[in-house]
């Protein structure tokens, strides 16, 4: 599974395993196992851009995952940027609902544009 970053919110890009570009990151879970590897990722990039996580591919996050979402919100805020997650399986979203954090991550309406024009 991989998770798409997003510029936020005029011009994007998907990170996928095929992807060549910097942003490339590759997730199975949100876990654990992988929430400082998110964090090494991801911290510099909320520092210094807006970002709309895609975690249509996640289908689990544990408290250690929550943690590191909520880590990159701050630092995100803090440095005057926005940062939020779409797309979260029905799983995800409803444990982000469940510690109240569907309110404050979850943006419903995050498009992610294309290099070609519509």
């Amino acid at each position: 599974m991989s998770i798409a970053i997003c510029d936020h919110p005029v011009s994007g890009f998907i990170a996928t395993a095929e992807s060549a570009s910097h942003s490339e990151f590759i997730l199975t879970d949100l876990v654990r196992e992988n929430d400082g590897r998110l964090l090494d990722r991801l911290m510099p990039l909320v520092r210094s851009q807006s970002l709309a996580l895609d975690l249509s591919a996640v289908q689990r996050i544990d408290a250690d995952g929550i943690t590191a979402l909520i880590f990159l919100y701050r630092s995100a805020r803090q440095a005057g940027h926005r940062f939020t997650v779409s797309n979260a399986s029905p799983r995800v979203e409803k444990t982000l609902a469940l510690v109240g954090l569907d309110r404050i991550l979850l943006s419903h309406n995050v498009t992610i544009h294309s290099q070609s024009r519509p």
